[in-house]
């Protein structure tokens, strides 16, 4: 019965491989990548997650630093209030927290003229919109109504000039 092929191979060094490269590259990967600018900066690579957190005023676990007190009556469990050296990433990561984030939800151009062709042909008709021909997906009044409101809220200059322009008479032609 034949070996296998793996087996008859000897254990050889390879001399094309730098070694040191391989450790650099192994260590890089199980580094974490921090991805905030300022946390990157004042973290010191020869202290622990916990204690370069706790330095800046963040928590590693939560459960220790917000435990769940069982009520006592006579014993009063206090702790050393940990120092924090780096206040100022904490005071930043609450200033870009309380920025309000701005929708940039944007629909297809289908979609778009979809309910142009809806509000233009049946207004605010919405059963007359599910019977339309150009209801190609079957849309109910429901849907419909939905994908109008979106509209709104997501291309509100859009929808008032398209509302003003079905407003304004349409010039005769002679």
């Amino acid at each position: 019965m034949p070996k296998a092929k793996k087996k008859s191979k000897k254990n050889t060094f390879d001399y094309n491989k730098n070694r040191k490269k391989l450790k650099k590259k192994f260590l890089k990967k199980n580094k974490p990548r921090i991805e905030h600018p300022d946390i990157r900066t004042a973290w010191d690579d020869r202290k622990s997650m916990a204690k370069n957190l706790q330095e800046m005023g963040l928590s590693f676990d939560p459960n220790r630093s917000l435990p769940v007190k069982k009520p006592t009556l006579l014993s009063k469990d206090e702790r050393p209030a940990s120092v924090v050296t780096k206040p100022y990433i904490l005071h930043k990561l609450q200033e870009e927290a309380s920025v309000p984030e701005k929708d940039c939800k944007t629909l297809s151009s289908d979609l778009i003229e979809y309910v142009q062709h809806m509000i233009r042909e049946h207004k605010d008709n919405f059963k007359a919109m599910a019977r339309d021909e150009k209801n190609y997906y079957q849309d109910t009044p429901k849907q419909i109504k939905r994908k109008i409101s979106e509209y709104k809220r997501c291309h509100p200059q859009h929808y008032d000039a398209f509302i003003s322009s079905l407003a304004a008479p349409e010039p005769m032609v002679l």
